[in-house]
């Protein structure tokens, strides 16, 4: 609770989040409008009515009332008691604590990055972004490459390398061989350029941006990005093919390992895949048979995927197949042999179900490197960025080859030190800020001139005071921002106070727990009660089914099924992949402790006497190492029965598994698997109210049928019980509720003697009747 409460507070604290108010507008501000009345005091404070009708206006779940003068006066209540645990907050310095002030900061911050961002150019992304989704482009590229803080002069020679470059290229010559010639790319020796098909948020921005723009068969102009500069070549463009959600079944492959290796893994996915076709079951092949241990247990089901997700021999088979349930032939890929299922496709979404993850990917990606080269050139403007030339060149003159090294340092009683270098509207920076950024900053870059380093530095220093000159001072340029922030200062005091007073005490004093509990006995009683079973079955042929199957506990169960282990002759001993089965089967067991594991050792008459009780014992010790419970298995020896023919032997030498449960619930999935919602069994202790169909039925043991709007209820009750007092221990839940809110209340009223509260009465109506 009190984790939540937190997270409310978090999001708004003038919503007075425990009460049940909502709001995600900007908080309240303390600051009155001029000629603004008071309409209540709380102690020496004020209450405005304009601080006071900004809260109630913005809160929907108050404001949008039709009885206006009863949600005011409710709503002013509420504010009053927030505004008093607030008070005694401040009043005891909680707000000047170093731990406040660090965890308010940290809200700040993260109040502060929508304010530092071109809202109007993040939306212009998020649809440039969404458009290119539409599309997917195959392309070519040559790379010249070139750091990003590269010298003038190397960045000049690299433009000179991929013009000459280009003007070949539109000359008519190979841009494959282009590419393998004159590339840095290491790539390019393989594929000659070519990175296959792509779309939006795959590739870095500005190389997205020019592939979507430079129409098929054309060379685009040079582009630069961080890795240097670019030509591409669209050789091809096609409508987005949206995501399909794949199943997999894997036989690896080392790319090296010898022939004999290579064959035997062919040979093994084509009998899978002679056994797949023929309509074997797809997920017992996958659990016996599949290498990939992250898909196996799921059936091979792989994460959704689209364009450029993994590598292209896998993604063109994938998205080769047409309808759901198509099955592909066996694709190598340097993995190995897959054969691939299609489970779902799916088209592009919707701009307004995808605006989310968007808005969050542009914000991470290349584009925000745009988005903040905006806002530097805004503030630049508005912030009034004006540079002293003079104390520029001088600082720039101080550079010399220690900044290469990183070693570089000044003298600190310089009388230069104190010259303004640039000012952010009338804040000064001077040369020794500078100089103290220089050098925490610098770093070793042998490969740049000592007077280049210093110059990206400056560029950097002016960039980084600009941008916290800018966070520093939101409160005064947006009055929303002032708003949230005082929420939040607001909301922590509010927690802190709340988990002292309230939580903490509630839930620690056992005592006070239990005289309350005494105190007030008659709130916590059972009504009449029944114990009771409801099977809502979809007619009388699925309930008679559910019955015979409800007869035979512990209950049988579809899924999940586990394919028998099979043994040489003679043999008990496990293999590496045997034990990785029976590891699902612990994984299984530990999870859901009403399953039973039937475990069946069987031998063939050939073998010798015993064989299959050691094969079970092998099984049940290893599950029972693996933390597998010993009371959830069920061992059974048939020995050296032959339940198959002579003609298939092996197959005698095995145990088999079969699952079970305890749980009602494992008959209402089985059913449920043939006929979804043919039944549903609820099972509990009830009172009046808890259930209708339940409420119908005379409360007395026995059993029932119910009409229940065409299909039919079954309803058995095993016990009736009279209506009685709750223990202490029964009601616990309840009674630290309520105990917590008697601790409140006490608070409050404490609260009230030492902050007398005066509502102004007439500017309260006037409130009220206002529209």
């Amino acid at each position: 609770m009190r984790h939540l409460y937190r997270i409310a507070l978090a999001a708004t604290a003038v919503s007075l989040g425990q009460w049940g108010c909502k709001t995600s507008q900007p908080a309240v501000s303390n600051t009155p409008v001029s000629n603004d009345a008071v309409i209540a005091t709380i102690g020496p404070l004020p209450i405005y009515r304009s601080e006071f009708n900004y809260v109630y206006t913005k809160n929907s779940g108050f404001a949008d009332t039709a009885d206006r003068a009863k949600s005011v006066q409710d709503y002013l209540d509420l504010y009053l008691n927030f505004r008093l645990k607030v008070k005694e907050a401040e009043d005891m310095g909680l707000d000047t604590a170093a731990s406040f002030r660090q965890e308010l900061a940290g809200y700040r911050d993260q109040l502060a990055e929508p304010y530092m961002v071109d809202s109007s150019v993040t939306k212009l992304l998020i649809r440039e972004a969404y458009e290119h989704l539409k599309e997917e482009v195959r392309a070519s590229h040559i790379l010249i490459a070139v750091p990003p803080e590269a010298p003038p002069e190397d960045t000049l020679k690299a433009y000179r390398q991929i013009t000459e470059t280009r003007q070949k290229a539109t000359g008519g010559q190979d841009f494959t061989e282009l590419a393998r010639a004159n590339s840095q790319d290491p790539s390019a020796q393989a594929n000659g350029g070519d990175l296959g098909y792509f779309t939006a948020l795959q590739m870095v921005y500005p190389f997205e941006k020019t592939a979507f723009q430079t129409p098929v068969g054309s060379v685009s102009q040079p582009v630069r990005t961080k890795f240097g500069y670019h030509i591409l070549k669209v050789t091809a463009r096609r409508p987005s093919r949206g995501k399909i959600t794949v199943a997999h079944i894997m036989v690896r492959i080392n790319p090296e390992a010898p022939e004999t290796e290579a064959k035997a893994a062919k040979s093994k996915i084509e009998e899978i895949y002679r056994q797949v076709s023929r309509g074997d079951d797809w997920k017992k092949l996958c659990a016996e048979f599949s290498e990939d241990g992250n898909s196996r247990a799921k059936g091979g089901e792989l994460q959704p995927m689209g364009t450029g997700s993994t590598i292209p021999a896998f993604e063109d088979a994938a998205f080769a197949l047409a309808k759901p349930g198509d099955i592909s032939q066996p694709v190598l890929t340097p993995y190995g042999w897959h054969i691939i299922k299609l489970i779902e496709r799916k088209g592009l979404e919707p701009l307004v179900q995808l605006e989310p993850m968007l808005q969050q990917k542009v914000g991470k990606d290349s584009r925000s490197e745009l988005n903040r080269r905006l806002l530097l050139e805004r503030l630049r403007r508005e912030d009034k960025l004006t540079e002293n030339a003079d104390a520029r060149q001088w600082a720039f003159a101080q550079a010399n080859d220690s900044l290469k090294l990183a070693v570089w340092n000044y003298t600190t009683g310089h009388k230069n030190l104190q010259q303004t270098l640039f000012s952010i509207k009338n804040q000064p920076y001077t040369t020794g800020d500078f100089f103290k950024y220089v050098k925490t900053s610098q770093q070793p870059r042998e490969k740049l001139s000592a007077a280049y380093q210093m110059q990206l530095l400056y560029t950097d220093f002016v960039n980084q005071s600009l941008i916290k000159y800018e966070k520093d001072h939101l409160e005064e340029k947006y009055p929303d921002f002032k708003y949230l922030v005082d929420e939040y200062h607001d909301g922590i005091l509010l927690f802190q106070r709340m988990e002292t007073e309230v939580w903490s005490k509630s839930l620690a004093d056992s005592t006070g727990q239990k005289k309350y509990f005494e105190e007030n006995k008659s709130n916590y009683r059972w009504q009449q009660r029944v114990t009771a079973t409801l099977y809502n079955a979809a007619d009388n042929s699925i309930l008679a089914e559910a019955k015979t199957l409800l007869a035979r506990k512990p209950y049988p169960l579809g899924e999940p099924k586990f394919a028998e282990l099979s043994f040489p002759k003679n043999s008990s001993t496990l293999t590496a992949s045997q034990k990785q089965q029976l590891d699902r089967m612990a994984q299984t067991l530990a999870a859901d402790k009403s399953l039973l594991l039937d475990i069946a050792g069987h031998a063939d008459r050939a073998e010798k006497t015993g064989i299959s009780t050691a094969r079970n014992d092998a099984v049940s010790s290893y599950l029972t190492q693996t933390n597998a419970d010993i009371t959830q298995l069920v061992i059974r020896d048939f020995g050296t029965s032959a339940p198959f023919s002579r003609t298939d032997a092996k197959r005698n030498s095995r145990v088999a598994f079969a699952l079970a449960s305890n749980s009602k619930t494992a008959v209402e999935q089985l059913i449920n698997a043939k006929k979804p919602l043919g039944l549903e069994i609820t099972e509990g202790i009830f009172q009046k109210g808890d259930n209708p169909l339940i409420d119908r039925a005379t409360w007395q043991p026995g059993s029932y049928t119910l009409d229940n709007n065409g299909r039919v209820a079954f309803l058995e009750i095993t016990k009736v019980e009279e209506p009685r007092q709750k223990t202490f221990e029964e009601s616990r839940g309840q009674v630290v509720s309520d105990y917590q809110a008697y601790l409140e209340k006490s608070w409050l009223e404490r609260l009230r003697k030492r902050y007398p509260v005066a509502v102004v009465a007439a500017e309260v109506e006037a409130l009220k009747r206002a529209k």
